[in-house]
């Protein structure tokens, strides 16, 4: 247990200042409520000219999302091979390709779909 004591308190002292923080600023800060700060707000997007149901957005914010994820999962795989390359051999090096082809393959829809053009 003795190791794990100052890890222990030094959660604790990060929790106290973040918790300190957030209430010092509700206790001194200014409150000057009005109508534009009480609103939603997304994206540039105001609240007030948007259809019913919120609206659409355009494909190419799905597609952008989707390469984002892509090439997340793509790291969390490469990190780990790469680390233990060494002792994986052929087989390995052969299926990190594959999986690279496949991510690649959905970078180019992306490309083709036009999800990185942003005019």
């Amino acid at each position: 247990m003795e190791l794990y004591t100052p890890i222990l308190i030094l959660g604790v002292i990060a929790a106290a200042f973040a918790v300190g923080s957030v209430g010092i600023a509700l206790v001194i800060g200014p409150r000057r409520y009005n109508r534009a700060k009480l609103e939603a707000y997304e994206c540039g997007i105001e609240p007030a000219r948007q259809p019913p149901g919120g609206g659409r957005f355009p494909i190419k914010f799905y597609l952008t999302a989707m390469l984002f994820i892509v090439f997340d999962i793509e790291i969390v795989f490469l990190y780990p091979w790469a680390v233990s390359f060494d002792q994986l051999g052929t087989f390995a090096l052969v299926e990190m390709g594959l999986f690279m082809a496949t991510v690649f393959v959905a970078y180019a829809y992306v490309w083709r779909r036009g999800g990185l053009d942003w005019d």
